[in-house]
């Protein structure tokens, strides 16, 4: 399973019991996870074991430094609640009191209490899972507000910055260190095609944030009996940024039936019930704090998240898949192509959405202001 020892690094966590076990699980692109067991007093207790990717987070300290404070406020702010111990990840300490493990090969490791009862999944089923999601990614956004100085650092500096997105593409597309350029020609005058729209969310002047940044819909954990989405995870890039960025990025992962390296393009779709569900689950969370041209741009978040998405799986194709873990030829070019497709399929629909949001949020509302524009087409 593994080229780890990951027993004898799982037992390098303050875990009490016997080591019994662990198996691969989930389907993250950029970490390796594993499920542990431990038997405690003849009970198995199951804990989330992770090896940081280095090649992605260069900082693991300042990472887990962001992890330690994030998991600790949340904790904090749901005190009173019901069931609070499945409401927010818990980061169980190394035996040496940090928060990760160093070991003998330069490996970071960290551990969390696995969360029963409730599981995450690939794709979205209902509009009420859709909802569902979307309220709890809102909520988790709405829970940091007041999380106490200093900023957080910023585990990948300029993560959501569009423009220099496309900057890495240029940068891609000369060198050809692959020699795919050629076979990509359609998808990069696609992108290129679309630059304008890139620094929109820049110079609208809204407030910066505590945000998720990676809001895909398999990043929030449902309950297995009431549905409910009870548990925002993987905080790597849980960091400064916009409030949208997470927004536009639920819409990129939760509107379309397909999967994200669907080769079948026509099955791309952006459907409007999934992305009413979205709204009305964010809004229920954020409608309260969001300023106005925060709730203007909802829209175009959406936009521009699969944008973004879309350069980011086609530079990463360019440069010879040195990002996202692959298991074809051409799996980052098909990523590439399903983002493209979704984008076009959301341009198709945008004044409709946009009509939808302002039902939602309504004309006598906070953050209610008529339609700018540019926000149509940028």
């Amino acid at each position: 399973m593994s080229k780890h020892d990951i027993g004898a690094i799982a037992c390098q966590f303050q875990i009490g019991g016997e080591f019994a076990g662990a198996t691969a699980h989930g389907s993250g692109h950029i970490n390796d996870t594993y499920c542990v067991t431990f038997n405690q007093e003849g009970i198995p207790v199951r804990y989330v074991l992770q090896r940081i990717n280095q090649s992605v987070f260069k900082n693991p300290p300042a990472l887990m430094e962001n992890v330690q404070r994030v998991t600790s406020h949340l904790a904090a702010k749901m005190s009173g609640e019901p069931d609070r111990s499945r409401r927010a990840l818990k980061l169980i300490p190394a035996r040496d009191e940090r928060a990760w493990h160093l070991d003998a090969s330069g490996n970071y490791w960290r551990t969390y209490r696995f969360i029963e009862n409730a599981h995450t999944y690939d794709a979205v089923e209902s509009t009420d899972q859709a909802f569902q999601a979307a309220r709890a990614f809102g909520r988790f956004q709405k829970l940091l507000v007041d999380l106490p100085p200093p900023r957080l650092n910023d585990t990948i500096k300029d993560f959501h910055h569009a423009p220099k997105r496309f900057m890495a593409l240029e940068q891609a597309i000369a060198s050809d260190v692959a020699g795919r350029a050629i076979l990509a020609k359609p998808e990069i005058e696609y992108a290129f095609a679309h630059r304008s729209i890139t620094s929109v969310l820049l110079d609208a002047n809204l407030p910066e944030r505590i945000a998720h940044n990676d809001t895909k819909f398999n990043n929030v954990m449902l309950d297995d009996a009431s549905g409910e989405g009870i548990c925002v995870i993987d905080l790597d890039t849980v960091m400064p940024g916009l409030a949208l960025h997470d927004f536009g990025d639920m819409v990129r992962t939760a509107t379309s039936p397909a999967k994200e390296d669907e080769q079948d393009l026509s099955k791309v779709t952006m459907q409007f019930s999934m992305f009413e569900a979205l709204v009305r689950g964010y809004l229920a969370s954020t409608g309260d704090f969001l300023t106005k041209a925060e709730k203007r741009h909802l829209v175009f978040s959406g936009k521009l998240m699969t944008l973004e998405q879309g350069v980011r799986f086609l530079t990463d194709y360019l440069q010879g898949d040195a990002y996202y873990k692959v298991n074809r030829n051409g799996h980052n070019l098909d990523r590439c192509k399903t983002q493209f497709k979704l984008l076009e399929s959301i341009e198709q629909q945008e004044e409709r959405l946009v009509r939808l949001v302002q039902s939602i949020d309504g004309p006598g509302s906070p953050g209610a202001e008529p339609l700018s524009i540019h926000c149509l087409k940028p």
